[in-house]
Order: structure tokens, then C-alpha cells, then sequence
């Protein structure tokens, strides 16, 4: 018999609220890291690594303070939780590093291979 016909539930474990801010982090960080890729896309796999991981740090580490601060300049603090905060703020930092890592990244190549000495 079907254990929901006789009316028994399974148990849902409940998730503690780090492990899901942690899971805001991760995803807002890696989406920002992949939307980035439409603005910029890397010239080689080196690069593209580089940027990813640098996007990442940046949305894990700074996700959060960057979260706060959106939602209080836009003014909806109070409306967002916390979950969605992390998660925006980790997608918009990740997003400036991918994308800020990538201009420098090609300003020194464009600007420094002419300096090089052979």
C-alpha cells in the first residue's frame, strides 16, 4: 500500500538556516559567474577558470554585506529575506569580479605585451 493512501507522511528534515544561506552563496555566486559570461566570454580556458573562481570567492565572501546594502538602497529590506538577500548580493558581487577581472585581464595583455622585453 501506498504509505500517503493510509495517510503516513515521511518525514521532512528540516535544513538549519546556515546550511541555507551557504546554498545562497554557492548559487547566487556561480549564477552570477555564468551571467557574466554574456557580457564578456573568456578567450581561453585558463581565463575562463581564473574568472570563475575569482567570481566565486568574491560571491561567497562578500554576498552577503552586498546583499544588505542593495536592499537598502532599493529600499525593500524589509520585503526580501534573508535567503534572497545573500543569494542577489553573491550574484552581484560574483558578477563584478567576473566582469571587472576580465577587463583587467585584457588591459594587461593589450597594454603589457608591448612592454615586454625579448
Amino acid at each position: 500500500m501506498n504509505s500517503l493512501r493510509l495517510g503516513l507522511v515521511p518525514a521532512i528534515p528540516e535544513v538549519p538556516e546556515p546550511a541555507w544561506l551557504l546554498t545562497a552563496r554557492i548559487a547566487g555566486a556561480i549564477a552570477g559567474s555564468a551571467i557574466s559570461i554574456a557580457y564578456m566570454l573568456p578567450r581561453g580556458h585558463r581565463e575562463a577558470a581564473l574568472r570563475l573562481a575569482v567570481g566565486v570567492t568574491a560571491g561567497l565572501v562578500f554576498g552577503g554585506a552586498a546583499g544588505v546594502t542593495i536592499a537598502r538602497e532599493l529600499g525593500i529590506a524589509e520585503e526580501l529575506g534573508t535567503f534572497e538577500t545573500v543569494l542577489s548580493g553573491s550574484a552581484l558581487a560574483s558578477l563584478c569580479a567576473w566582469w571587472g577581472l576580465g577587463v583587467l585581464t585584457r588591459m594587461a595583455s593589450r597594454y603589457g605585451a608591448g612592454e615586454r622585453n625579448p
